[in-house]
């Protein structure tokens, strides 16, 4: 995989990332948190995808339809995650 397709990729899963915030929205550490799991989740989907031979739209060097399912399950699985409610008896 070349520098501009590894830049391509980072470039998609970090506009993904930063929708994902604008549409649930939070704070600084909410952004962070959706970037940082859409790349994680990008490059899994994309390793998955490989690994398994499921070629779904894929862009030169990388399969950008398994990488964006893999950033969307890492976004909506961070999201959840960091939403859930404190357990009753902690403060």
């Amino acid at each position: 995989m070349t520098i501009p397709s590894i830049l391509f990729a980072l470039l998609i899963a970090l506009v993904l990332g930063a929708l994902y915030h604008l549409i649930r929205g939070g704070d600084w550490s909410h952004l962070l948190a959706y970037l940082v799991m859409s790349t994680l989740g990008f490059a899994a989907g994309h390793f998955i995808g490989e690994w398994r031979g499921w070629d779904f739209f894929k862009i030169g060097a990388f399969n950008a339809g398994m990488g964006i399912v893999g950033s969307l399950l890492f976004l909506a699985l961070t999201d959840w995650l960091i939403h859930l409610p404190p357990r009753a008896g902690e403060e």
